[in-house]
Order: structure tokens, then sequence, then C-alpha cells
């Protein structure tokens, strides 16, 4: 009866058969119905490391972010005076290992909730990296250095099959879940911590959704390309609208805008059907009210749909909503 995350060290430490490891997988299992076929455990340093050997990430920062940090990472963080607060973002912020570490970890002035999305945005940005750069040709090299940072039960083998899947996969098709405050319940141990235990109702449903195939809603979300104009003078908001779209599982395009001081965001449907349900959930996910929908069929038209970024757009959302 322990926090999930001591499930692993236990295991070390009481001999556990296959180690942490095999009881982080039953834990997870028996816990939350998920089957665990690997792992792959990273440490600070070798997560820094990771991130700099790609070069750094770049991650859309769809809403400012303010934690505390240490004014130099070579001065202790026993002692508060070398802490002060940093903010970051809104906008596309290139990370070297170092900022991802603080970003994926910090949460003095969050949670354990908003640092769990935070890790999954790391995750999604190093994904993007990787696939950009061509790392997947350079697999069998990267996995000796990277062997020396990363302990996993993937072979180089096991890796390789996954080849042709990631060369097929993009950020619309990768669909990102939470366990938030509506999944868990509030509890305090014999011993007094407090704790969180599963809402096991709310969890199965959600494991459900997740672990279920793609529906057709999703699938034709997937072969639907809305185009991006940025008709704001900010700079990568049209890159920040996009990653709305593909949390939602739309694929983007981005493209040059005709100006720059657009007061009202504005979405053009060129779809011939004009379909109501799917037009419904872009605007839900671009958080912009039907009134700034534009019906112009015209089959055509390169793309689906236009999306005019104006000065009212807001990027920050919460992707936990855009889920369903």
């Amino acid at each position: 009866m322990q926090r999930i995350n001591s499930a692993y060290q236990h295991g070390e430490l009481t001999s556990y058969p296959g180690g942490g490891a095999q009881l982080l997988k039953d834990t997870v299992g028996y816990n939350l119905g998920i089957h665990i076929d690997h792992i792959a455990l990273v440490e600070f340093d070798g997560f820094r490391q990771i991130l700099d050997t790609l070069g750094g990430i770049d991650v859309p920062l769809v809403c400012a972010f303010t934690d505390w940090h240490l004014i130099d990472p070579t001065k202790s963080d026993q002692y508060k005076d070398n802490w002060a607060l940093f903010t970051i973002g809104p906008g596309v912020v290139h990370m070297d290992g170092d900022l991802a570490l603080w970003y994926a970890r910090s949460r003095m002035r969050s949670s354990d909730f908003d640092r769990g999305r935070r890790q999954q945005e790391v995750l999604r940005a190093i994904f993007n990296r990787g696939t950009h750069l061509n790392v997947i040709q350079n697999l069998p090299e990267l996995y000796s250095q990277l062997s020396h940072t990363v302990i996993t039960d993937l072979s180089l083998d096991n890796l390789l099959e996954l080849v042709p899947m990631a060369y097929n996969l993009s950020l619309p098709h990768i669909r990102s879940y939470y366990i938030n405050k509506s999944y868990v319940i509030g509890w305090r141990t014999p011993a007094g911590a407090a704790v969180l235990l599963p809402n096991q109702n709310a969890i199965q449903q959600l494991v459900s959704e997740a672990m279920s195939p793609p529906d057709e809603n999703e699938t034709t979300n997937w072969s639907t390309t809305i185009e991006i104009w940025n008709g704001t003078n900010t700079a990568n908001m049209d890159v920040l609208a996009a990653e709305r779209l593909h949390y939602s599982g739309f694929e983007t395009t981005l493209s040059s805008s005709d100006h720059q001081e657009n007061a009202q965001t504005l979405l053009y449907d060129f779809t011939p059907d004009q379909d109501a349900h799917q037009r419904a959930k872009l605007l839900y996910s671009l958080g912009i009210p039907p009134a700034n929908l534009i019906s112009n069929p015209n089959p055509e038209n390169p793309s689906a749909y236009r999306l005019i970024l104006g000065t009212d757009f807001n990027p920050c959302f919460d992707p936990a909503h855009l889920i369903h």
C-alpha cells in the first residue's frame, strides 16, 4: 500500500522475480488493467545527454509556464537564494537537455497532473525531432550510444521492427490521455501520507478508450488537412494553432498569410459536403465561435479548410479536453 512510483524500488529491494521493472509492470497491470510490454529507464543525466545529442527539441508551448528554477545549474539546490521564478512561453521554445528536464520535472507551482501532461509534451517533441532528423535511419549507431544512458528490455531487433510504424506516424496519429483529478480520490494512509486512490470506473473507461482502435471520425480527421495562415504579428502563432489541431487528430500545413494585421480569426470550409460534425470538432478544437466559420465549397482547393489567425486567437488550451 504505497504510491505507485515506489513499485520499482520495492521490487529491486525485495528481489522480486524480474526485479523492479517486473513489479512495476505487474503493479500497473493490476491497478489499471494495462499490459506493459517493455520499459525504458533513463536517469536525469542520461535524459540531458539524449536531448543534447538530438540538438535539443522545439516544444510548442501554447500556454506560458512559470516555476522555480536554479539561477545557475552549478549552484546547490539546497539554498533558496539560488532559486528564482522563471517563465517560458507561450511560443515555440527550443530546449536543450537541462531546460527540457526542468520543464518535465517542475511542479512547485503546478501539480503532478500538470507535470504528467508536460512530460507527454516533451515526448511528443522528442518523437517529432527524431523523425525530422531521420534519426531512425541512424538507429543502429544511436542504439550503441544510448545503451549507455538508457536501461531497457527493448533489443535493437525490437526497435528495428518498429521503424516502419514510426515512418508512417505523425503527431495527429498520437493520442494523449491524462489521469486528472476527476479520475482519483484523495485519501490518507494509516501512516499519515496524503495519496490518491484510483476511481476505478472512470479509469477503466479512459483506458478502454485509449486502447481501442481509432474510430471512423478519427481516421477521417487524419485525411483532412487544415491550411493555416498566420495573420498576426506574433511569430509561430500558426505552429501553436497546429498543435491544438494535432491533439484533435487533424493534419496541418503552414502557409504564408497575405497580411499580418487580422483582428478576427476565420475558418474557411472548402469541402463539398460541409460536414457539420467535423466543423463543430474543428471549432471546438480551436476555441473559436461558429460565427467565425465561412462556408465556401470549393473541391478545387488543395486543402479542406483554411484557418486565418487573427489577434483574437488564444493558443492556450488544455489537451485533456481534446481527447474525446
